[in-house]
């Protein structure tokens, strides 16, 4: 980075602290305070893993009919899986 850009840089810097400072000592000023992400319910995120659920669920029934395999089949397959650490 040369020396304008850098120069450049600081003076946007110094703009950005010296408008924070103007907006605290604003008594009736509304601070401009960026948020994250909204916080979601607990009832959307049950929702939300409900929904995931019933698709994995769906997708499992699916793969299981085309490739014609039995539910025990799968159920062995998944306590082997589980035994081996290789899902929770």
């Amino acid at each position: 980075m040369d020396e304008r850009e850098k120069l450049r840089k600081f003076r946007e810097l110094d703009d950005a602290f010296a408008e924070a400072l103007r907006e605290l000592e604003s008594p009736g000023r509304q601070l401009d305070i960026p948020t994250g992400p909204p916080v979601r319910s607990i009832e959307e995120q049950e929702t939300d893993e409900q929904s995931r659920q019933q698709a994995f669920e769906r997708r499992l029934k699916d793969l299981m009919k085309d490739y014609a395999l039995p539910a025990e089949s799968v159920s062995e397959l998944l306590k082997t899986l589980q035994s081996l650490g290789r899902i929770a």
